[in-house]
C-alpha cells in the first residue's frame, strides 16, 4: 500500500488557507479537508439548541448527539453532513464563524473532532488547513506550512469577499476589529492555541496575489516531497 501524504496548512483567520489549500489539493490530486467547516458544523448544531460556547456542561451533554460526515462532490467541493442533513450552505455566516472560534476553545469539542480529522489523513492523502493541524492534529505531517499575512491585508481580503457575496453593510474597520479579536482569542486559548510548528515553513503572503501565494505553497510542497 502506498503511504498516504499529509500536508498541514495553519494560520490565522483570513490568511486565505481554504482558497490556497483547495487549489494545492486539486493540483496534487489529494483530498482537501477544511477543518474550519467541521468546527462551523459543530457550532451550527449547538446554535440550533441554544447552547452557549461557555456552557461546558451543555456541550458535554449534547456532543454525542452529533453525527458528522464529510462528502466530496465531483468537483472536489467538501460538503458537511450533520445528522444526515447537508448543512454546507448554512455555515458561512459571520455569526457561525464567530461561534466556531469560541466553541473550538473548548477541550471537549477539540477532543471530539480530533479522531475525525486524523482518520481522514489515515485513509487519504490530504491537504488539511486549520489552526492546530501541524501542532496537534497531524504532528507528523509530511509538509507543514504556516500561512500568514498582516491583519490589515487579511481584513481587506475578507471584507472584499463579503462584499462579493452581497454583504454591503459590514465595514472594513469592523472586519479588521473582528480579525484582531479572533487572532487574540485563537493565539491565547488554553487548548491547542494557534502557533507555528517548529518544523513548519512560514509564508507571509501580505504582498502576494492569490496566484502567487498558491505557486509559493506548491513550490514548498514539491521541494519537501522531493518532487
Amino acid at each position: 500500500m502506498n503511504k498516504q501524504v499529509s500536508i498541514a496548512i495553519d494560520g490565522p483567520a483570513g490568511a486565505g488557507k481554504s482558497t490556497m489549500a483547495k487549489a494545492v489539493a486539486r493540483e496534487m490530486g489529494y483530498y482537501y479537508v477544511d477543518t474550519g467547516a467541521i468546527y462551523r458544523t459543530v457550532a451550527y448544531f449547538f446554535s440550533i439548541y441554544g447552547v452557549s460556547p461557555k456552557d461546558v456542561d451543555g456541550i458535554t451533554r449534547l456532543i454525542d448527539e452529533i453525527s458528522l460526515e464529510i462528502r466530496y462532490a465531483e468537483d472536489g467541493a467538501q460538503h458537511m453532513i450533520l445528522n444526515g442533513q447537508d448543512v454546507t450552505g448554512e455555515l458561512r455566516t459571520p455569526e457561525i464563524s464567530d461561534l466556531a472560534s469560541k466553541f473550538s476553545a473548548q477541550k471537549v469539542v477539540r477532543d471530539f473532532l480530533l479522531d475525525t480529522q486524523q482518520d481522514l489523513a489515515r485513509k487519504h492523502s490530504v491537504v488539511m488547513d486549520g489552526r492546530d493541524i501541524g501542532t496537534v492534529v497531524l504532528p507528523n505531517a509530511d509538509v507543514k506550512i504556516f500561512l500568514t499575512a498582516s491583519p490589515e491585508v487579511r481584513a481587506k481580503r475578507r471584507w472584499e469577499e463579503m462584499r462579493q457575496k452581497g454583504d454591503q453593510k459590514t465595514t472594513y474597520n469592523a472586519v479588521l476589529a473582528d480579525m484582531k479579536e479572533r487572532d487574540q482569542r485563537d493565539a491565547n486559548r488554553a487548548v491547542a492555541p494557534l502557533k507555528c510548528a517548529p518544523d513548519a515553513v512560514k509564508l507571509d503572503t501580505s504582498g502576494f496575489s492569490i496566484e502567487e501565494s498558491i505557486q509559493a505553497i506548491e513550490e514548498i510542497v514539491r521541494k519537501k516531497l522531493g518532487q
